[in-house]
Parts: C-alpha cells; sequence; structure tokens
C-alpha cells in the first residue's frame, strides 16, 4: 500500500488486512452482543439549519461525531492520545436515515452504540431524537483503526480493548 492510500480503498481490497500482525483470539475479534452506548445532548444552533429553517442533513455526521467522543470519553478513552500513540479512526462507510426534521435551538439527544468491534473495525449505530422523545434520525458508521505512519490497517491498542471489555463487563452487571 502506498502511504497516500485511503481506507476505503483499504477496505474495498480485503487482501491488504493480511498485513495485520498474528494476535491472539480474543485480540483479534471482539463482538458486542451486549451494546455498549452513550447518549449526549445538542442544541441546534442557526448556521446548522437551512432556508426552511430544518437541520441541513449533512450536520448529522457532526452531531455523530459528538456522540462518539463522548462515547470515548465513557470508556476512559480520548481521541487525542490514540492520535498521539499513532492511531487514526477514519470513517469508511455511513449511511443516514431521517424520519422528521430536526429545528432551530431545539435540544436534541443523540444516542450512540458500539454494535461491532472486530479486528481493525468498529461499527456504530447512532439514534436521533427530538425534545417530544420522538426518534428523528439513525445512522451508521463504520470506523477502521490505520497506522498513522503507514496508512495500513492496524490492530488497536491494547488499552482500547481492555476498555472495551471493562464497559461490557458493568455494562452486563447492571
Amino acid at each position: 500500500l502506498k502511504a497516500n492510500t485511503t481506507c476505503y480503498s483499504v477496505l474495498r481490497n480485503a487482501k491488504n488486512f493480511a498485513v495485520l500482525p498474528k494476535i491472539t483470539k480474543l485480540e483479534l475479534t471482539l463482538k458486542i452482543t451486549q451494546m455498549v452506548s452513550a447518549e449526549t445532548k445538542v442544541r441546534v444552533r442557526y448556521a446548522e439549519t437551512d432556508k426552511m429553517g430544518y437541520v441541513y442533513y449533512g450536520n448529522y455526521a457532526t452531531y455523530y461525531e459528538v456522540a462518539r467522543g463522548e462515547l470515548v470519553r465513557k470508556l476512559g478513552l480520548s481521541y487525542v492520545k490514540l492520535e498521539e500513540d499513532g492511531y487514526f479512526l477514519p470513517i469508511a462507510e455511513m449511511r443516514v436515515k431521517y424520519y422528521k426534521p430536526a429545528h432551530y435551538d431545539e435540544l436534541l439527544t443523540v444516542k450512540v452504540i458500539l454494535r461491532n468491534f472486530e479486528t481493525a473495525k468498529l461499527e456504530f449505530e447512532y439514534e436521533v431524537y427530538n425534545e417530544n422523545g420522538e426518534l428523528i434520525n439513525t445512522g451508521y458508521t463504520l470506523q477502521v483503526f490505520i497506522n498513522g505512519k503507514t496508512r495500513r490497517p492496524t490492530r488497536p491498542p491494547k488499552y482500547f480493548v481492555k476498555a472495551i471489555e471493562k464497559a461490557i463487563k458493568q455494562e452486563n452487571s447492571q
């Protein structure tokens, strides 16, 4: 792979995952059967709306990012530390469904659920609710751990795997 290869081309060519080092089965695959989740509130700002007064569709990606950041903090981790340690998590895939519009000054609840954590991939689902508790939007993103220098897929750091395992145990005990 060339240094400027994007994660999109890496995912399209599955043989590139062969560059992952040999690791234990537990480290290789951690399927999440009980969800790890977090919620955050986002107030719709005027600049995020279109001429109709609806939240512009592209802003939902930002709301998802805010929620993902909160989930990472809930795990006791930080994107900053991951990047300092040479790991990046670009978005490789995103899907969105819109059910109802959100409006200026509305307080939205954004729920993020880590549905699957496998090898170098993280799959997240999102639910966005309006102030009345109505589901107005759902989404999905796939992120891939890549090495900051080589831009190749890589296994996550062990402290990341341990934080996920700890969160699953905590949520299962509640």
